[in-house]
């Protein structure tokens, strides 16, 4: 269960923003025993790895930040943020058979990442969809604001998907209500635009 959890966590950050989910387990793994990866994906915590995946993650948190060129990142992000996330996701494989002594997701590793691959999919799908509903709504300036608020709630989601699994439920719970009511003021404002252009 605490597995399953602490992959659900980190899939869903990917979705949000790939390499932040990334770099945590790596760096975890890398500098303590809480991770401890698969012999498959221990590549994760290589120097290589964590340099390259800084590196992105620099890349696109500015990225991110432009109207217009936000959408296009989110596009590469497409294929990114869910592989990621499966990747995270089978990460954990190793955590289910140290704290819940269950071998599901160490027998079956491909189930941990078709799990991380459905919902890193999901969370990036509504973030590459709502933004540029977002950025039209309002000039450009709500953009910047979303993705920062989507970067504070991929580290916070992380950090609480490693050390206290079971918030994950909660933290779920809360990010699918935001993406209802974001989903909600997207159809109102396009409405809004709807019914002002026939006016």
């Amino acid at each position: 269960m605490f597995a399953a959890l602490t992959g659900a966590g980190l899939s869903a950050a990917a979705g949000l923003n790939a390499y932040i989910p990334f770099l945590m387990v790596a760096l975890v793994a890398r500098f303590s025993d809480i991770i401890v990866l698969p012999t498959s994906l221990e590549w994760i915590e290589s120097p290589w790895a964590i340099g390259a995946a800084a590196l992105l993650l620099v890349t696109d948190v500015v990225l991110d930040k432009i109207p217009a060129i936000d959408s296009m990142n989110d596009m590469i992000g497409t294929a990114i943020r869910p592989t990621v996330g499966g990747i995270v996701f089978a990460a954990t494989s190793a955590v289910d058979e140290q704290i819940d002594q269950s071998s599901l997701l160490t027998a079956h590793p491909w189930v941990g990442a078709i799990g991380g691959v459905i919902i890193a999919g999901f969370v990036h799908t509504t973030k590459a969809a709502s933004r540029p509903a977002v950025n039209v709504g309002t000039a450009g300036v709500g953009g910047p604001v979303l993705s920062v608020a989507e970067d504070a709630t991929a580290i916070a989601m992380s950090v609480i998907a490693v050390f206290i699994p079971l918030l994950v439920i909660v933290v779920l719970i809360v990010m699918l209500v935001a993406s209802v009511w974001l989903w909600q003021r997207i159809a109102r404002l396009r409405r809004r635009r709807r019914t002002g252009a026939y006016a």
